[in-house]
């Protein structure tokens, strides 16, 4: 099928096969994120839980049950847990990141505070770990809980390897790994447990989430410097104003003249930035061709992806799994 904006994207033709699905998850996700006692919880989290993300990871638990022949409830329990640690690292990012906009709207911490975001973060991250337990499955828990605590890893890592000129791919890689491809690998993994299938199926699918959201977190770093804002909801170079080491400048580091070195030291490592500073690392980058070197690494891990779902029977789901590793990729052709 072809990727063209007058198709139906991939995305939403997994969240139309899964319709019924994700009914349940979101009435399971309003129904937890309610409080009794503190009604900022459910107005911070419904800002953000509702706000028109895609619920890709949650969705990807649904499609690989679904896909393994999985007939009981506990994949609607196992997608709203998903969705409870994706939402609370959210939330948590925004305060570490000082960010205004999520999605194209006011992030909580802007429209509350950083307390809120943090708290109601904390209570999110409680939430999911009561839905898991109540599949009785311990191997779930296990992945899910070690998920949780690498993404928070990944994060920390992050905050030191972010603003140093000596972070290289292998350092970046690691970080991508936690805050983005570990809740992927552990949405596609519990599919396969919950459904009962044998350890070589559990694995590719597995393999297929850490590929899918390495590509994933490439494209978006990209995206920081070459994309449409109203199609990801956040500013061109945000990443840079942050001070972020990611691909397409790691890779316009490693290729520095003198000259260049110290511009990306002054603007990086220093965070002495002025007007004109991101149009000169916008040039540097198409300078070094880094923009399309950091293409061809993201659709490598993209047909990764796809490699590791051979090994699995052949079903319309998956047929929308190999079509999703492919779109996330099309999206800077």
């Amino acid at each position: 099928m072809g990727l063209d904006h007058a198709t139906e994207k991939p995305h939403e033709r997994l969240a139309k096969a899964l319709a019924d699905d994700l009914v349940a998850v979101n009435a399971l996700i309003r129904a937890r994120m309610a409080s009794e006692h503190a009604p900022r919880i459910p107005e911070v989290t419904a800002h953000l839980v509702e706000a028109g993300g895609k619920r890709l990871r949650p969705m990807l638990t649904l499609a690989t049950a679904r896909m393994c022949g999985y007939g009981g409830p506990f994949h609607i329990n196992l997608a709203a847990t998903v969705e409870f640690i994706h939402t609370a690292t959210l939330l948590h990012d925004d305060v570490v990141d000082e960010s205004g906009q999520r999605r194209g709207r006011p992030t909580a911490n802007l429209l509350w505070d950083n307390k809120s975001s943090v708290l109601v973060g904390d209570y999110l991250f409680a939430r999911s770990f009561q839905l898991m337990v109540e599949t009785g499955n311990l191997r779930v828990l296990d992945i899910l809980s070690n998920a949780s605590a690498t993404i928070a890893e990944g994060e920390v890592l992050q905050l030191t390897a972010a603003q140093d000129l000596s972070t290289d791919e292998e350092i970046y890689l690691k970080v991508v790994r936690g805050k983005t491809a570990a809740l992927f690998a552990a949405a596609t993994e519990v599919g396969g447990v919950i459904a009962g299938v044998d350890a070589n199926q559990v694995d590719a699918l597995r393999t297929y989430g850490d590929a899918l959201g390495i590509s994933f977190q490439i494209v978006d770093d990209l995206l920081d410097y070459g994309g449409d804002t109203q199609a990801t909801g956040k500013n061109i170079g945000d990443d840079f104003r942050e001070r972020k080491l990611t691909m397409p400048v790691i890779k316009a580091v490693a290729v520095a003249d003198a000259e260049q070195r110290a511009f990306w030291q002054r603007v990086i490592e220093k965070g002495d930035q002025r007007d004109g500073d991101l149009d000169q690392a916008l040039s540097l980058i198409a300078h070094h061709g880094t923009m399309e070197a950091t293409r061809i690494e993201a659709v490598r891990w993209s047909d990764l992806a796809k490699s590791a779902l051979t090994s699995l029977p052949s079903s319309e789901l998956k047929d929308m799994l190999v079509d999703l590793a492919d779109y996330v990729v099309a999206r800077v052709r």
